[in-house]
């Protein structure tokens, strides 16, 4: 079998619009065959009393599915299926690809992971296979196959996860460098092309043939590098493609197919390449409770997932009670938590709010990361707050599905310049998520909406772009940004970017390269800042926090001008942070790194530039806001990330709290008590 990532994309037909739901799912992933068999029948019942409405099963249980080679049972997942089409609960079936039973691995023991250090992965652990490998894809056919063709037609099942969290697995075995050669001969043509874009005359290292070219391991060539990561993520969109594509033969045209991500935005895999395949995203967003809940962590990894299609998704798992691999961090949550968190996700945009899991489990890694019953698998605190929960979403889910956010900022998001950096790090602190980081969290703390974009999104719909360290990028991609600021978009761009054109490759100009035209400067030099720097007069009244690190790039002003020079008897001669006005627009450029002070104060300036500033900025510290439309209404939700009421004034026009039926007006007190929402709909 050979790798068809490159190709494969032109062989999918467009996908339809994401699918919109009749209500906002609520419920739990089920594993019945942890469970003893008497416990179905008291689970389900359970489960109808609490309100779930949605199950996820069957993902990572391939040695029940087939215990021998060839011998399927599905006995098990006939009893849950049924039953839960019984109790009026829907049904996501997975397909159970991401943990290989024991007799294929003693039959084909050579689809285990080879990594580049050339050390052969055990059984015992889960993703341990190559997922390219022929023979490891011919038994995940089979099985999928067998699957599907079993359960498409019965009524409870709605839509189909395909696999798990899949990554690369970190596979460099011959197999693997082989396919990789392919890549490289479809991609580069020849290898003049490869040793011209990599460099490879350096030290000597040009090759004459594609046999010569040498394996992953021991290589420092940082566009060998960045070519190979590439490669790993495509290998994993080609991978979901392939099953999504055996799926859609057999699913209904009311059944959806999903993939569950991991949480935060990924570097080794193109989580956007991959939602292209699926009919809506899925996440798996988990974050501290308890007094360190903030929002923050569920709210990032919500907005890449609304991002990936731009549209609706699901949370396929999240906190239910204590999570961990061992006991060391057991920490439930506190009263409200729970239903907090499961509206902050449905204001992100999320169509289903699913717990890992419903029962705690008894044995195994996982037995301290709980479920919504804890082991002695009765009611408890958690499990009346779902149901409490479930009650409202009965009333009120109707209403709250297929919530629309129009955001007016967006961050770029650009993987490659993420592994550009790690390749020729600058720090030991402070790397490119660093500053995707910092500057989700600035705007979540402002209560301003974000989308991710890549270099290939549309971003005419933004006022404001955001970019980290866009290390690597192609001269279309930074032209791109140039026509965003002249046709009056507002830009905050930061240190390094332009460096490198799209093969990690220095470029042969004055920085920042096509940059230069918007940017409103040039350098040549820059050094790496031992300590930290204050900035002159404080420009930004940041006081305690005046104050940048790591790097400096010594900017010489052209048409830009200076908002903050560096308090120093050398590199004060050089600006910290500049502007430019480029046709209808502005370019802010950071040639540092900011502590968070000083880049909230930035980037509030550029926000109130663009008019996208108001009351929500004037919320108490512990209150968030989003905003979205349901049905063309706008819907404000407000939440309270705090052990004490919270009082502060609405700000729109009037409305009513879904939740409590009180009605609000303009400038009317709104309080919050601690840990509570509100989502009021304007009239």
């Amino acid at each position: 079998m050979r790798l068809q990532a490159v190709c494969f994309a032109l062989l999918v037909p467009a996908l339809a619009q994401v699918p919109r739901f009749p209500t906002v799912y609520y419920g739990a992933a089920y594993y019945h065959e942890y469970m003893p068999e008497e416990r179905l029948e008291k689970d389900v019942a359970l489960m109808k009393k609490a309100g779930v409405t949605v199950v996820r099963i069957g993902e990572s249980t391939w040695s029940s599915w087939e215990p021998r080679d060839g011998q399927f049972e599905s006995g098990y997942i006939d009893r849950v299926v049924d039953a839960m089409h019984k109790a009026g609960i829907k049904v996501i079936l997975g397909t159970p690809t991401y943990s290989i039973p024991p007799w294929l691995y003693h039959k084909h023991p050579e689809i285990l992971v080879t990594h580049s250090d050339g050390r052969k992965a055990t059984y015992g652990i889960r993703q341990n296979m190559d997922i390219t490998h022929p023979a490891y894809r011919f038994y995940c056919e089979r099985i999928i196959r067998r699957i599907l063709s079993r359960y498409k037609d019965h009524p409870a099942v709605i839509g189909y996860q395909i696999d798990n969290e899949t990554s690369p697995y970190n596979a460099a075995g011959a197999l693997v460098q082989k396919n990789f050669v392919e890549y490289l001969r479809k991609k580069y043509k020849s290898v003049d092309v490869l040793n011209r874009a990599w460099g490879f005359v350096y030290w000597g290292q040009l090759v004459q043939g594609w046999e010569e070219l040498p394996p992953r391991d021991g290589i420092l060539n940082p566009g060998y590098k960045l070519e190979w990561e590439r490669f790993q993520r495509d290998r994993v969109t080609d991978f979901l493609a392939w099953q999504a594509k055996l799926v859609n033969e057999y699913k209904r045209k009311d059944q959806f197919i999903t993939h569950d991500f991991s949480g935060g935005a990924h570097t080794d895999i193109d989580q956007w390449a991959i939602a292209r395949h699926l009919d809506i995203a899925a996440v798996n967003p988990y974050y501290d409770v308890q007094d360190r809940l903030d929002g923050h962590s569920a709210t990032f990894t919500d907005d890449v997932a609304r991002s990936l299609k731009m549209a609706n998704f699901l949370v396929t798992e999240t906190n239910a009670q204590t999570i961990g691999w061992d006991s060391k961090g057991q920490f439930p949550p506190y009263d409200g938590q729970l239903r907090l968190n499961v509206y902050s996700h449905i204001a992100d945009g999320a169509n289903m709010v699913s717990y890992w899991h419903w029962h705690s489990l008894h044995y195994g890694q996982e037995t301290y990361w709980k479920g919504i019953l804890s082991h002695d698998l009765e009611p408890n605190r958690v499990y009346e707050e779902f149901a409490r929960t479930a009650a409202e979403l009965k009333r009120i889910g109707p209403q709250l599905a297929n919530v629309e956010r129009r955001n007016r900022v967006a961050l770029l998001f650009s993987i490659d310049s993420h592994h550009g950096i790690q390749f020729m790090p600058f720090s030991s602190r402070v790397n490119y998520q660093s500053f995707v980081r910092q500057f989700h969290k600035t705007l979540y703390m402002l209560n301003v909406g974000v989308d991710f974009v890549t270099p290939d999104s549309e971003w005419s719909r933004y006022a404001v772009l955001l970019v980290p360290p866009l290390y690597v990028a192609s001269d279309a991609t930074l032209q791109k940004i140039v026509a965003f600021v002249a046709n009056g978009g507002h830009v905050i761009a930061t240190m390094k970017s332009g460096f490198t054109n799209e093969y990690d490759t220095v470029r042969h100009v004055m920085m920042p390269g096509p940059l230069r035209p918007a940017a409103g400067f040039r350098y040549q030099e820059f050094s790496t800042l031992r300590e930290p720097l204050p900035l002159r007069d404080d420009p930004f009244r940041a006081g305690a926090d005046n104050r940048v690190s790591e790097w400096a790039e010594m900017l010489i002003l052209e048409s830009a001008e200076a908002l903050a020079w560096y308090d120093h008897p050398f590199f004060g001669r050089y600006p910290a942070i500049t502007r430019n006005r480029h046709g209808k627009g502005t370019f802010t450029y950071e040639g540092t790194f900011l502590s968070d002070a000083l880049q909230r104060a930035v980037v509030l300036d550029v926000l109130a530039r663009a008019g996208l500033t108001g009351p929500d900025q004037k919320m108490p510290a512990p209150v968030r806001v989003k905003h979205g439309e349901i049905r063309g209404r706008p819907v404000h939700f407000y939440f309270n990330y705090s052990a004490a009421e919270q009082t502060f004034p609405y700000a729109y026009a009037p409305a009513a709290d879904l939740l409590t039926g009180n009605r609000a007006v303009a400038g009317a007190a709104l309080r919050l008590g601690p840990w509570q929402a509100a989502i009021l709909v304007e009239n």
